[in-house]
């Protein structure tokens, strides 16, 4: 019995260092031959089209005005109505103790302007006499909606005439901190009294910014002195300082100084970055010798024809009566960036929608899909930006088209946007990190920015993995 054991065994051992050493392993099993094969050999073309109209979706905000050779003159102005506080501090408190307020641009502390930080400039800021219209578009005029008596406020402003704060918010528990910039402009103290003096007697008011657009419909940012830089304003808000009359642990009466934010613009209000670009003679000297240009904010978008039936066709041909999956299928678009006075810079991120599906995509409010519209964030070690996700785009004409490109698949729009992202702790086990969710894709209203897409240099790559049966 030893014996036939020992047998079996080396018979075994030879089986597998055949199996080892066979350069086609499994052949003998399942009578195929797999291979895996990229294919980047396709063509992308297209050119740049003038927008100079965008629908705003976000909370950002731009302030101030900019001449820069090689990308045009900028100014930038801003509208918006207010998502007032739910409660009002009114404990201990009456008009009489509110002490002063101040409206509040937070910028980005690091990139939180384009151009000459020195040069001298004004701001205004006026008060609105009615609700913004909705949809609101960046040539948006606001005459009609304030008058030269609604002046608040008129302040001289800075990048750098803010002091730095570190801010904290608390995502599941978690303390996420960010470092901003923050410029503070004195506001008529009157306008607190009158907004506490609201709160107690009508609280109803402050419970949705509609119902509070009868009380104080918004406000008017203007720059109305001075150019030489522009402002992204990520966060604007109405703080108001006040005292308290409350009393010690003894239980002697003392007076408290408080501060509270009474109002905030946020994503979910209505807002309106207000552009007007002249596009410098050397960018429109580009696009009309036919080059891919892109310059934000309202300036040019890229349309392009995507080669989906040459992949479709190539795969299909090459792939036979064979079985084959696709793994993936990318756009990997190089660029330049132009000469330009203060190095304006390539917009951080890029939509890529179907043109027939752009208007309701930005309209919408929508995410991402990867069907009919991807996202790419800009590479600056490369100078290139990837579209990686584009599998199920292709998937969707061969499973649900009998892989028949329609017209409206071709035709795709590359745009500038600003896209918002949500970061929450996760733990799996033993291990703990984070994870990162978009929440929104809107039109790039943040800063200046420019680029050239190289679309000769362009690589459309596909990979799939075949299966020969013999």
């Amino acid at each position: 019995m030893r014996q036939l054991f020992n047998v079996i065994l080396a018979a075994a051992m030879l089986l597998g260092l055949y199996a080892c050493t066979d350069d086609t392993i499994g052949v003998t099993i399942t009578d195929s031959v797999s291979s895996i094969i990229e294919d980047s050999s396709f063509v992308i073309t297209g050119h740049s089209v003038h927008n100079d109209r965008v629908q705003m979706r976000t909370s950002t905000k731009m302030l101030g005005a900019l001449q820069a050779d090689g990308y045009g003159s900028l100014t930038a102005s801003a509208v918006t109505m207010w998502m007032p506080a739910a409660n009002i501090d009114t404990t201990g408190v009456t008009a009489e103790l509110i002490d002063s307020c101040r409206l509040k641009l937070r910028l980005p502390y690091s990139n939180g302007y384009t151009g000459d930080p020195q040069a001298p400039m004004r701001l205004d800021v006026y008060g609105l006499n009615q609700a913004l219209p909705t949809p609101i578009f960046s040539d948006f005029d606001p005459t009609g909606y304030y008058n030269s008596d609604d002046l608040l406020a008129s302040e001289p402003y800075s990048p750098t005439s803010g002091w730095m704060e570190v801010s904290t918010s608390y995502v599941s528990g978690t303390a996420e901190y960010d470092t901003v910039r923050v410029i503070s402009i004195p506001m008529p103290t009157q306008l607190a009294r009158d907004l506490f003096n609201t709160f107690v007697s009508n609280p109803e008011k402050f419970a949705s910014p509609r119902a509070f657009a009868d009380v104080f419909p918004g406000i008017y940012i203007t720059n109305s002195y001075g150019s030489g830089h522009v402002l992204n304003i990520k966060a604007t808000e109405f703080d108001v300082y006040y005292r308290q009359k409350g009393k010690k642990d003894d239980g002697t009466d003392t007076v408290y100084s408080r501060a509270q934010s009474y109002l905030a613009s946020t994503p979910e209000i209505i807002s309106d970055n207000i552009i007007h670009y002249d596009i410098d003679d050397a960018v429109t000297a580009m696009v009309d010798r036919g080059e891919a240009v892109i310059a934000a904010p309202a300036g040019y978008e890229v349309q392009v024809r995507f080669p989906i039936q040459d992949i479709i066709d190539k795969y299909k041909a090459n792939v036979g009566i064979n079985q084959a999956i696709i793994n993936s299928l990318s756009l990997e678009l190089p660029v330049s960036i132009p000469e330009t006075e203060y190095n304006i810079q390539p917009p951080t991120y890029l939509l890529m929608v179907k043109t027939s599906k752009k208007e309701n995509f930005i309209n919408g409010d929508s995410l991402a899909n990867n069907k009919d519209s991807f996202y790419a964030v800009y590479d600056a070690s490369s100078k290139k930006y990837v579209f990686s996700g584009l599998r199920n785009y292709v998937l969707n004409i061969i499973n649900n088209q009998g892989g028949i490109a329609t017209e409206d698949d071709f035709n795709f729009t590359i745009t500038p946007v600003d896209v918002t992202y949500y970061t929450y702790p996760t733990s799996y086990y033993y291990s703990s990190g984070t994870t990162t969710t978009v929440t929104k894709i809107s039109p790039m209203v943040s800063r200046p920015a420019i680029v050239k897409l190289l679309l000769d240099r362009a690589k459309t790559k596909i990979t799939y993995s075949k299966q020969i049966v013999d």
